[in-house]
């Protein structure tokens, strides 16, 4: 599933072609399953901008309409000078920047992802629904505390999965936040130590901007950007799909399920 180091880089790279003037839209006969609200009125609007919280792409319209787009698993968008014809291509908009011509489309093979097109009330109270981005200044290491310590039964990377709380993470990122503060995922968060909770706030940072700094994280038949092409964070990672740990290079990665998800750790590097 594209995470934050991902849907980042998609941002910045449709932005690459903003603002926008929508000429015409195309749907696929299934993109129902995708897009849960009424999409209409885009002819002659401007995407002035693409904005992101957590997972979500937030298209600014000129008209103070948003078109919010969740990913799912498979989702992505493609920027293009000629009509994308990728299959599972499930929305392309045709438009005008700078007075090129140019095609920006949603392809989702598996349609998990969702879309909506809302006026500026509602698109604010969805996007209200997600906790702290992890790239927002808000994201202060007092309100990452805080939310970290909410539930104190729960196992920590269980917590750190939460949107409610912070917007942006998924399973590799918390498998890896987990891997570079030496932390187990499987401890309860009510055990965690004043220190351990600096060190898990400390490699949200590492984990997020060493992914993005190489285009996101591709894994087989997984997230490709605007272009077609893969992310290099695989070579980021130490511990996420890995058969050796790669902080101590010596000891075999565990993997154990947590919340329905792989979850994978060092028993040597991680306590």
């Amino acid at each position: 599933m594209p995470e934050l180091p991902e849907v980042e880089t998609i941002k910045n790279q449709l932005n690459l072609v903003t603002p926008f003037t929508i000429k015409s839209f195309a749907r696929s006969n299934v993109s129902d399953s995708i897009i849960h609200t009424k999409i209409d009125k885009l002819k002659g609007k401007i995407i002035l901008e693409v904005q992101r919280k957590g997972k979500m792409l937030n298209f600014l319209l000129s008209d103070n309409r948003h078109i919010l787009s969740h990913l799912g698993m498979t989702g992505g968008w493609r920027i293009s000078k000629e009509k994308v014809i990728e299959k599972h291509t499930h929305l392309q908009l045709t438009g005008e920047c700078d007075g090129e011509k140019i095609y920006i489309a949603y392809v989702d093979p598996r349609r998990f992802g969702h879309m909506y097109l809302y006026n500026k009330k509602d698109a604010q109270n969805k996007l209200n629904e997600l906790g702290e981005d992890l790239k927002s200044p808000d994201f202060t290491y007092s309100y990452f505390k805080e939310k970290v310590l909410k539930y104190p039964e729960r196992f920590i990377k269980v917590t750190l999965l939460d949107q409610s709380l912070f917007a942006g993470t998924g399973n590799y990122i918390a498998n890896e936040i987990c891997a570079r503060a030496f932390v187990l995922p499987h401890r309860k968060v009510k055990s965690l130590k004043e220190s351990e909770i600096k060190k898990l706030y400390k490699s949200v940072f590492i984990v997020i901007d060493g992914a993005t700094e190489t285009g996101g994280t591709t894994f087989a038949g997984g997230y490709a950007d605007t272009t077609g092409s893969v992310g290099g964070g695989v070579n980021h990672l130490v511990v996420f799909y890995q058969k050796i740990c790669q902080m101590c290079r010596r000891n075999e990665v565990k993997k154990i399920t947590l919340g329905q998800r792989g979850t994978y750790y060092c028993p040597k590097c991680q306590n």
